[in-house]
């Protein structure tokens, strides 16, 4: 059965992310006419194609909002100390406002221990402790850009969060913590009574089942089936797995007979996540020249 017979409707993510991208075109206006052209650095390590490939999108989304973009591809062998090296440059340099470590990176590397070096107000992922911090206690600045675009989809599609009941199937670092502190907060577009489930809990669809906004957050193919979804619930789908170049959903497209509202298997939170990365970027680059 389809959305279009069923009733359930699409949410997708690409006029939410032509929305935000316009308002960081504007502040990127603002921004030059002050002498300040916005500056977003990436840091690739070693020769994966796909890590490749999702550097070159967001370069080529840099040239397209105005951002100078400079960029480090370095050696997949290299140390430890070599690559903080090169994120202490770009620390240093104040004509760079955001700095992107590209994951992930050599299995030798420490990832965590790079991200701590990386100064927090050039985090353009919003994932350094500090800013996970900062948004744990609600003080300003850059938000993980996953959650940040789940509340801004949700906002954008006219999806009342304030007061209803969200589930969320996913405790990682990344995406189930920090979306439930998000959503939690008082805010017009927040504000929700939020519980976190993971696959630990041997009854998790007990609680999928009577939410009002389920977000799909594991990282398991399909986990979320049609009987795991309150009938009229919303339904987003962040949580991937890829099988060579091929996407892996958390939600089965079968939901959708059952759902509300639901996010496509494709194109939902991806474009969202992207940009928050800019609007994450421009907001360091007005930080750093008020």
């Amino acid at each position: 059965m389809t959305t279009e017979t069923t009733g359930a409707r699409l949410l997708p993510g690409a006029p939410v992310a032509e929305a935000v991208l316009a308002d960081v075109r504007d502040r990127v206006a603002r921004l030059k006419e002050r002498g300040v052209r916005p500056s977003l650095a990436t840091i690739l390590v070693g020769d994966d194609d796909a890590s490749a490939g999702y550097i070159r999108i967001k370069q080529k989304q840099a040239a397209e909002l105005g951002f100078e973009s400079p960029h480090e591809h370095l050696s997949g062998d290299l140390s430890q100390a070599d690559l903080l090296k090169v994120i202490a440059g770009f620390n240093d340099d104040k004509n760079v406002h955001g700095v992107l470590i590209q994951y992930p990176i050599p299995a030798h590397l420490d990832y965590d221990a790079a991200l701590q070096t990386l100064d927090p107000d050039k985090d353009v992922d919003g994932m350094h402790p500090l800013n996970m911090g900062r948004l744990a206690v609600g003080l300003p600045g850059p938000l993980p850009c996953t959650p940040a675009g789940i509340e801004a989809l949700l906002a954008h599609h006219g999806i009342e969060i304030s007061g209803r009941e969200v589930v969320i199937l996913g405790r990682g670092a990344t995406l189930g913590r920090p979306l439930a502190m998000l959503l939690a907060q008082k805010r017009p577009t927040a504000n929700a009574a939020v519980t976190v489930v993971h696959t630990g809990v041997k009854d998790w669809p007990r609680y999928t089942q009577r939410a009002e906004i389920l977000i799909a957050a594991a990282g398991v193919p399909g986990i979320i089936q049609p009987e795991h979804v309150k009938p009229g619930a919303v339904v987003i789908g962040a949580g991937v797995r890829y099988e060579g170049r091929r996407l892996l959903p958390d939600v089965d497209e079968s939901c959708a007979e059952v759902a509300g509202a639901i996010t496509p298997r494709v194109g939902g939170v991806g474009p969202t996540t992207v940009a928050m990365l800019f609007r994450n970027a421009v907001s360091a680059a007005e930080r750093a020249n008020p």
